[in-house]
């Protein structure tokens, strides 16, 4: 690509290849065209012209609301009050928001393929191994309570309810802070 091909923009690069194009098709056409053949051609441009104008504003719309729904959903994931994880079928921490990050005691960015299991404090693995299994054997949600912790420091009691979706056999997993509950 040379410099002048670098400077234009899309709608610049995208109009000279349809004139390209359409020099093309020209050199191929024999016959002249009739006035008449004409204006129905200027008419059916016209018409394609306000169509995709018409596609171009639902285009727009349709990208808007996207738009509005990604801001929505990403602030209610990223900032819920409870913590949420996206597991593989290993344990490996996929996904997770702001407040499950806080509850393992790092950076969202840092926690990203650890295995969820290294903060599972000792006493609490065989519960959550058991209600591992549960889950990915596919009967529906399952829940459990647990003490988070790694290296003999524990950080919190937690309530966590799980369930498996989709063919990646990913689980969700929500997961509250109790530690401030009386048993």
């Amino acid at each position: 690509m040379n410099n002048e091909d670098q400077n234009l923009t899309d709608a610049q690069m995208l109009r000279m290849k349809a004139e390209k194009q359409l020099k093309e098709k020209q050199v191929k056409m024999d016959k002249p065209v009739t006035e008449t053949e004409g204006k129905r051609i200027l008419h059916e441009l016209q018409v394609h012209q306000i169509e995709l104008e018409m596609q171009n504003e639902e285009l727009r719309q349709a990208n808007e609301t996207a738009e509005t729904a990604l801001k929505k959903y990403t602030m209610l994931y990223d900032f819920a009050p409870m913590g949420y994880f996206t597991l593989d079928a290993d344990g490996g921490i996929c996904e997770l928001n702001f407040t499950a990050a806080e509850m393992l005691g790092d950076k969202r960015f840092a926690l990203i393929n650890s295995n969820f299991k290294l903060f599972v404090a000792e006493e609490s693995k065989p519960v959550f191994n058991d209600f591992f299994k549960k889950v990915h054997a596919g009967l529906g949600k399952e829940s459990c309570k647990v003490m988070l912790g790694y290296d003999n420091n524990p950080l919190c009691h937690v309530y966590m309810e799980g369930i498996v979706t989709g063919d990646d056999q990913r689980c969700l997993l929500s997961v509250v802070d109790i530690s401030g509950f009386k048993n």
